[in-house]
């Protein structure tokens, strides 16, 4: 077994005993630590994660230990991340991972606290990435040189960002990643302080991946020929961290994620003029309409946030679009409003 093994996932080939049997979700989520209202690394704080858990975990790899409810906390690159176990792929099955991921929130947080006052000390989490984790289980014999998980990668990379910023970004996103991690497809974006909506976006990105991994090619070329639009002229950039690809907000002709949704400013690879809501819309209809319905669970919350009923998390007080919105929407976009979400 690897010492670090978020360093080995991607460069080699993944041992045959951790093969998964069964198609396949989970998630991550990152957390920036401050202590004291101070911003710290928590590794080099605390150093392990059983510095601030009072009970004894089964220990993973390296700093990883494995939870009461059933996933792993562990620090990476200067922030605390949580992860889910492995989520079987099938009905309910995106909100089992959501409901699981946050469950993993509580309790570290459920620690945290009780260290806070033995320490006398006050920390605070401030949630800023979710990845959301999609098996890659088409056999070798089935890939090819246009048919593999890097091709993948890089055709979701074009398809994936409108519908999910529409669901799950708010006002100062910047980007939405893909990236290819050996025997499954990592989809990074912000993190979404609402496990509704955070429902929504899995169940988009798995639903839209596991639609275009089910394609007998993953070349760009179909782009011309299918009935998914992206946005003309945009290419994706090499992702910051790892392998893999990132479309910023830089990349387009201005920034989605400040523009109005609703207007068509947006021209298509077609030709087109449409609006992110419209393009959003196609994407996941299209997919939603060859996929089976037995992962959809919580697609409806992705169909309302790509309509109007919802208002997704780009709309904040002060913003136009807002008005007229209940109490409770007017609460929820303002507290998606800001840079992540503190966790207290």
């Amino acid at each position: 077994m690897p010492l670090n093994w978020k360093d080995e996932i991607g460069n080699d080939r993944v041992p045959q005993r951790t093969w998964l049997k069964m198609p396949a979700i989970g998630m991550e989520s990152e957390f920036n630590v401050w202590l004291d209202e101070i911003e710290i690394d928590p590794k080099k704080y605390w150093r392990h994660p059983s510095a601030f858990i009072d009970r004894e975990l089964l220990p993973r790899e390296k700093s990883s230990l494995q939870l009461p409810t059933g996933g792993a906390v562990y620090f990476d690159r200067g922030v605390v991340e949580v992860v889910t176990p492995v989520i079987e792929l099938g009905p309910h099955s995106t909100a089992r991972m959501v409901r699981n991921l946050w469950e993993q929130i509580g309790f570290v947080r459920e620690q945290l606290t009780k260290w806070e006052k033995q320490a006398g000390h006050t920390v605070r989490l401030k949630a800023y990435s979710a990845h959301y984790n999609v098996s890659f289980e088409i056999p070798k014999s089935q890939q090819g040189p246009n048919r593999n998980i890097k091709k993948l990668a890089l055709l979701l990379a074009y398809i994936l960002p409108v519908p999910v910023m529409i669901v799950a970004a708010n006002r100062r996103s910047t980007g939405v990643g893909v990236r290819p991690r050996s025997n499954r497809i990592e989809v990074t974006l912000d993190f979404t302080p609402d496990p509704g909506l955070m429902v929504a976006a899995a169940t988009l990105i798995v639903g839209v991946a596991r639609e275009v991994m089910s394609w007998a090619s993953y070349d760009l070329s179909l782009l011309q020929k299918l009935p998914i639009p992206v946005i003309a002229g945009v290419v994706p950039g090499k992702h910051t961290t790892r392998k893999g690809w990132l479309t910023k907000d830089f990349h387009y002709p201005q920034s989605p994620y400040t523009s109005d949704i609703n207007a068509p400013i947006w021209t298509t690879q077609y030709g087109k003029k449409r609006s992110l809501r419209q393009i959003g819309k196609q994407v996941a209809f299209y997919c939603d309409s060859r996929r089976s319905r037995s992962i959809h669970v919580g697609a409806h919350r992705s169909t309302n946030g790509l309509r109007r009923r919802r208002p997704p998390l780009q709309m904040g007080n002060g913003d136009p679009r807002a008005e007229g919105l209940s109490r409770r929407d007017r609460s929820d976009a303002a507290e998606a409003a800001g840079v992540g979400a503190s966790v207290d």
